[in-house]
């Protein structure tokens, strides 16, 4: 139970309308103070949240949540709305395991109209809900919240070019606050944020008044530019643009004033067509740190650890290097520094991808495109296709959005492109939008393209080496966190391990890292190799018989001949991957074995993500869930180990 008076007393959503100015002030100061206590223990969203505070109260009170849509982008803002319709109870558990989303969901509450969790998606829904109202004879308001970070996304003009088109009556309320997750870039983010002083406008008035007055007829234009002010300053305001998509424009107004965002957003809903409300709000409003550091306060990892929910690390095992991302991004800087064609480009996310080192280093030969992926895609063909090789560092999730480009612009031209896909497999409390579930089995399907997996820091490393190295398209996946090493030193088959310290192998080559005696093999794919090794030596302490551990490395074009001859030595595999089972590793694996015939005498087992969404929760609590742990691992393995020892007897 919230220990705040207001949320604590008030009948929410409902209460709102009816509150006096110093209540609803007295309200956000609340929220602000709840957000910032869970959010610094729990871990989220913390400064975009803050940042719209007032705008969600302002939009309680001039709209009916049950009936009129509230539609907002990407949702990593929605923690005052959360609060504020019905949630206040539970907010503790936001972003824990089984408790609320960090993002809107339409499961979790009915005022949540459409979930999210992927940026430049609002406009579209929201006109597409327009639409259906007025087909049905509807009168309730439709609104979409747009951040302009997400306005620059390409998806979202498609949609405003629509909805102007359309006529619908639809309020679009543009959040801007020259951020994304990291400062925004590009023409739209700098026309968005001009903001002529009056002095300036009067300047500009009077001059042209006085120029056009010396001309015929010239105090009779002067007239109608004074009766028109509005008009004359959208030429030099971000109206025009809005203008010219057929929107009703409103503002820029001051987005932490309440009363003046109520008066306007009553205005709007008085106009028969579409409205733009741009507003201007301060990311991290009312707490110092995130204000002042909004890019590194946009998310933040939690303060302490679900003890509760989240297994304990198993033994022996030690962080293999930085994490994934700080491996990339510092084995990029070191391979540009002597290769002038390698270009990074990221959408966005220049310090979560581990790229802030080479914007730096390298400005000229670095690109942060805002949310636009399928631009980074083909903006890179373009690069590759005159003598550089661009490297494209995307989260698994979001990449998804550029599966065309990749096909027709990047890989169809086998065009040299090196994608990076961070965050590929569990990415934790993020949840089902940002889980990198499914890249190994869409990328697999495409023509000239190399997938790799690498296990740990060091592969990676390796890995993005020999990428560079390639005149072809070649993909990399790799998780969210540290890798892990194994110090098996005290256990009994630790001579069986397999050290490989060299280059990465190439495609179509794989590791053997550990030899073992029990006919049986574990093949895996990327981060969970390691896990597996452990896993077989675990049970081989016990049983004394050890399972072989082969790392695939490459998911296209598959080590081939050695699956095959570990297929042939072996009575039984068991297939391990953080990806879909449905058209992954496993799949590929299955399909090799099943066109040379070799299915008949093995008896395998696969394990991943099953066909389902997972939801939000630590990553070690999911794999536990899913039984991608060690100890979900070895269960499976002893399982396998019976009938391996029938087979030999036989």
């Amino acid at each position: 139970m919230s220990d705040t008076p207001l949320l604590s007393s008030l009948n929410l959503p409902g209460d709102i309308p009816g509150l006096s100015l110093p209540l609803k002030l007295a309200l956000a100061q609340e929220l602000r103070d709840t957000i910032i206590r869970v959010v610094t223990k729990n871990g989220g969203h913390l400064a975009p949240s803050l940042g719209v505070v007032e705008l969600t109260i302002a939009l309680l009170s001039c709209f009916d949540p049950a009936r009129d849509p509230i539609v907002w982008d990407v949702g990593h803002q929605t923690y005052p709305w959360k609060l504020l319709t019905g949630r206040a109870e539970r907010f503790d558990t936001l972003r824990r395991y089984g408790g609320i989303s960090g993002f809107p969901n339409r499961s979790e509450s009915p005022y949540d109209h459409f979930g999210v969790g992927h940026a430049s998606t609002s406009i579209s829904a929201a006109l597409g809900m327009a639409t259906a109202r007025d087909l049905r004879g509807g009168t309730e308001h439709v609104v979409a919240v747009i951040g302009d970070g997400a306005l620059g996304g390409g998806m979202a003009l498609e949609a405003l070019n629509q909805a102007g088109g359309m006529g619908k009556r639809l309020i679009v309320i543009l959040n801007d606050n020259k951020m994304s997750i990291s400062e925004n870039t590009g023409a739209l983010s700098r026309f968005l944020s001009r903001n002529l002083s009056h002095s300036t406008v009067m300047h500009i008035k009077q001059h042209v008044a006085r120029v056009l007055s010396r001309l015929p007829k010239g105090e009779s234009i002067v007239d109608i530019i004074r009766k028109g002010e509005l008009s004359f300053k959208s030429f030099f305001t971000p109206g025009m643009l809005f203008e010219a998509f057929q929107f009703n424009y409103i503002g820029p107004i001051n987005g932490h004033d309440i009363a003046q965002l109520e008066r306007h957003l009553e205005a709007a809903k008085k106009l028969d067509m579409p409205v733009l409300l741009h507003i201007r709000t301060r990311k991290g409003k009312g707490y110092a740190p995130a204000e002042h550091d909004p890019s590194h306060f946009h998310g933040i990892s939690a303060s302490v650890a679900d003890e509760i929910s989240t297994p304990p690390q198993p033994e022996g095992w030690k962080p293999s290097g930085p994490g994934f991302s700080k491996a990339f991004g510092e084995a990029l800087c070191a391979l540009a520094e002597t290769n002038p064609r390698i270009f990074a480009i990221t959408a966005a996310m220049p310090d979560g991808t581990g790229l802030q080192d080479f914007r730096e280093l390298f400005p000229d030969r670095f690109a942060d495109v805002g949310i636009c992926e399928e631009h980074a895609v083909t903006f890179a063909a373009g690069l590759a296709a005159r003598g550089y090789h661009p490297v494209v560092a995307i989260y698994s999730t979001f990449m998804q959005r550029a599966y065309d480009q990749i096909v027709h612009d990047v890989c169809l031209q086998n065009l040299p492109v090196t994608l990076c896909l961070d965050r590929a497999g569990l990415v934790g409390e993020d949840g089902p939008t940002h889980h990198g579930a499914f890249d190994l089995s869409w990328l697999r399907a495409v023509p000239n393209l190399s997938l790799a997996a690498p296990r740990d820091e060091a592969a990676l490393r390796s890995a993005l080496s020999l990428a560079v190295s390639m005149n072809s398209p070649v993909a990399l996946r790799y998780p969210r966190g540290s890798g892990r090493r194994l110090d098996a030193s005290h256990m009994s088959f630790a001579d069986a391990i397999e050290t490989h310290d060299g280059d990465y192998p190439l495609p179509g080559r794989g590791e053997l890292v550990l030899r073992g005696n029990a006919r049986v093999c574990i093949m895996a794919a990327g981060q969970r190799v390691v896990p597996c090794a452990e896993a077989a030596l675990l049970v081989a302490e016990k049983s004394s018989r050890l399972a072989s551990v082969f790392d695939a490395c490459w998911v296209k074009p598959l080590p081939e001949e050695q699956i095959l001859a570990l297929a042939a030595e072996n009575d039984a595999l068991l297939l391990v991957e953080e990806n879909s089972m449905m058209g992954g590793f496993s799949s590929a694996v299955l399909e090799l074995l099943a066109d040379h015939d070799m299915l008949g005498h093995l008896k395998i087992r696969r394990m991943g993500l099953p066909d389902r969404f997972l939801p939000h929760g630590p990553q070690r609590r999911l794999r536990a869930d899913v039984g991608l742990n060690v100890s979900g691992i070895a269960s499976m393995l002893e399982e396998l180990l019976p009938f391996a020892a029938e087979a030999s007897a036989s």
